[in-house]
């Protein structure tokens, strides 16, 4: 493998949509200092490329960090399925205890094995486990995506070292977007899709009283949707550039070839999306599957249906409450499981919850946009192209609204 993408050059530049869009209302709340999933505090994120020489293989991973120390303190967590043709390891414990103490990993259909083993070799190595002697509970989160038009799943290329690798180096820096991390080889709305992340802050008070202001942040790993449906803002941009492209491709046999196997593909098999919300708002689980629940509105918006052989999987968590866990193991008996021990925690009044879901809502909204407009155009397995989001004509198209 190397780190030679298949992607081709000479293209226009890549930007997020504010900086092609300025004056584009995204809603009311505004974005963090990156906006990015990052910007709530304690959030580190990786993400890293996979490819071969031959440009067949065009995949990756990207890692999510929720909190520095993890692994003995849980995040109250929630799940939302839109559509569950798709893979969350780890969900039934999430479902079952609204506890988040893991790694997320987001990567390819076929990399879910590695992923899920690369968790746990992180951890070991982490934890300082010896040989023989692990007495720890945890259930990695793994999610994925279908890249199989641009990438050659049959390599397997994604190994537990790369998981390893991808979560010693998380960050608090913004999300690389486009394709780029478990978005390496997806395609969105028939464009070049992939990563992207935005973020909210939304005024309110904490448990006294006093003013504060709370993060929403979400990434996305965008693979879903067909052309006619895209719109940015409510306006059809994908039903007029496809009236455009039906136009050259009258012109060009060629084109109308390629446009033709690109919808069989995507008919047969509709990609899906994963959206990771994460917020310091200090939300209950049943919160926070509210708060999940939530990027169906910024999906929607965009143009995503939840079609049937679509994975639309979202799990959204919050760092304003630290939960403890691994408190029965062999050296930390801090807790007696048989007697009921109460945790003092935060919790935000649902009377007073409408400004998270905004936000949550917006932000997936525009990560989608990001991905879309951050991605190059591709070039991969068997020769496959997929061509970016074109920007300028966007640009052009949108200015009529605006």
């Amino acid at each position: 493998m190397s780190s030679t993408s298949g992607t081709t050059t000479g293209q226009e530049p890549r930007k997020r949509l504010r900086d092609l869009l300025p004056d584009l209302h995204l809603g009311y709340w505004k974005p963090g200092p990156l906006n990015s999933l990052t910007d709530v505090p304690g959030v580190r994120v990786h993400t890293q490329e996979i490819f071969a020489d031959d440009g067949n293989v065009n995949t990756g991973v990207t890692s999510i960090l929720p909190r520095e120390d993890w692994f003995y303190k849980a995040c109250y967590s929630g799940i939302f399925s839109f559509n569950g043709s798709g893979e969350m390891t780890g969900s039934h414990w999430i479902n079952e205890t609204g506890l988040l103490h893991s790694p997320i990993i987001i990567t390819n259909s076929f990399a879910v094995g590695a992923a899920y083993q690369g968790i746990y070799e992180y951890t070991i190595k982490a934890q300082g486990a010896t040989k023989g002697n692990v007495d720890w509970f945890l259930l990695p989160v793994v999610a994925e995506t279908f890249d199989g038009y641009l990438n050659d799943l049959t390599q397997f290329a994604v190994k537990p070292e790369h998981i390893v690798k991808g979560l010693e180096s998380v960050s608090s820096d913004r999300v690389r977007e486009g394709s780029v991390g478990g978005g390496t080889g997806m395609i969105c709305h028939y464009f070049k899709g992939g990563t992207g992340s935005s973020s909210r802050v939304v005024e309110g008070f904490d448990s006294k009283g006093e003013p504060k202001t709370y993060t929403v942040g979400v990434l996305v790993q965008a693979n879903y949707g067909r052309p006619q449906h895209f719109r940015i803002a409510g306006v059809p941009v994908g039903r007029i550039l496809a009236q455009e492209a039906d136009k050259e491709a009258e012109s060009n046999p060629a084109i109308k070839v390629a446009r033709e196997a690109l919808e069989k593909e995507k008919n047969r098999k509709d990609g899906s999306i994963i959206v990771i919300l994460a917020t310091d708002a200090p939300l209950h689980p049943t919160q926070l599957q509210r708060l999940a629940k939530r990027a169906t509105v910024g999906l929607s918006r965009v143009g995503g249906y939840g079609h049937n052989p679509s994975g639309d999987v979202f799990l959204a968590f919050s760092t304003g409450n630290e939960i403890p866990v691994q408190s029965n193991s062999m050296e930390r008996k801090a807790v007696d499981r048989f007697k009921p021990t109460p945790v003092n925690v935060d919790v935000i009044d649902d009377s007073s919850i409408n400004g998270l879901f905004e936000a949550a809502a917006d932000a997936t909204e525009e990560s989608i946009y990001n991905a879309l407009c951050m991605a190059e155009t591709m070039v991969g397995n068997q020769g496959h192209k997929i061509e970016a989001l074109p920007l300028e004509k966007v640009k052009k198209i949108m200015e009529r609204y605006i």
